[in-house]
């Protein structure tokens, strides 16, 4: 005895709707695949590990998040990190922003050149960059530390942030700006009500992008630092001889921090274009 009408009406249903929706299904696992790795961290930073040198889930604690300074080299490479990350972040977002707007509102000789060299320190091996950056400092006599670090990671999160801006520049109506200035606004009320607010978006996702680029450098910092001690670089020398579970914590930590900015910043947007509509 065969299915009855409705299991096979069921189960076209059943097909239909896998066939309509197997792009959403494949990208959801590829997203279940990149999140993984988070997850494990997540864990781990619950975990209170049997040794030093293990990695495997021994058993639940509070007590990473309630301390979450192992010790006090790890906090220092922590705030050390921060710092450098805040510093060339305010520094390449707004000179990374500057040349945006001269390369997409203005023709001047060598533009075209200025293009194609705004992609190279995205292109070169983070090796080469470093090794070069190395190379330049001690040519100079520059004492390696603090501020080379910085400096390093300005040069390449200036480009990620032009190509940023410019995205975003290529994609706004001039038109707006010509009404303003038929309403008879200045120059300086045009770029502040008008421009300004329409590149916002582009400018600080820029910034959170170089922001994330500058916290997790180990190459390029680690050519340029000297004695200055950052987080990834902790990480690495606690490796030869035990990772604490706090680093899981400071991992997660800032996860959280970046996934709570891209869901505020979604909803402002969506809250935003409901009130234009």
């Amino acid at each position: 005895m065969g299915p009855g009408p409705d299991a096979t009406g069921t189960g076209a249903r059943l097909a239909r709707w896998l066939v309509d929706r197997w792009v959403l299904g494949v990208g959801l696992l590829v997203l279940g695949y990149l999140l993984l790795p988070v997850a494990v961290v997540a864990g781990l930073s619950f975990n209170r590990p049997s040794s030093r040198l293990s990695y495997d889930f021994n058993e639940f604690t509070l007590d990473n998040w309630r301390q979450p300074c192992a010790t006090s080299d790890m906090c220092d490479a922590v705030l050390r990190s921060v710092q450098i990350g805040f510093l060339a972040t305010a520094t390449a977002t707004v000179l990374g922003t500057l040349m945006a707007f001269a390369l997409v509102r203005h023709r001047f000789l060598g533009r075209s050149a200025t293009n194609l060299l705004i992609f190279l320190p995205m292109a070169t091996p983070e090796l080469v960059l470093g090794s070069s950056l190395l190379t330049l400092f001690v040519a100079g006599a520059v004492p390696l530390g603090f501020w080379t670090v910085v400096i390093a990671h300005v040069m390449f999160c200036l480009s990620f942030v032009v190509v940023t801006v410019k995205a975003r520049l290529a994609g706004m109506d001039t038109r707006l700006e010509e009404a303003a200035t038929d309403l008879y606004a200045t120059p300086w009320q045009t770029f502040r009500l008008i421009t300004l607010p329409l590149v916002l978006p582009g400018i600080v996702a820029a910034a959170l992008l170089s922001f994330s680029l500058s916290f997790d450098d180990f190459i390029v910092t680690n050519f340029t630092s000297g004695t200055t001690v950052t987080f990834p670089m902790y990480v690495w020398g606690a490796a030869q001889r035990g990772i604490p579970p706090q680093v899981n914590v400071i991992g997660t930590a800032m996860f959280a921090v970046a996934l709570l900015l891209v869901v505020l910043g979604g909803t402002i947007g969506r809250r935003r274009r409901a009130g234009l509509g």
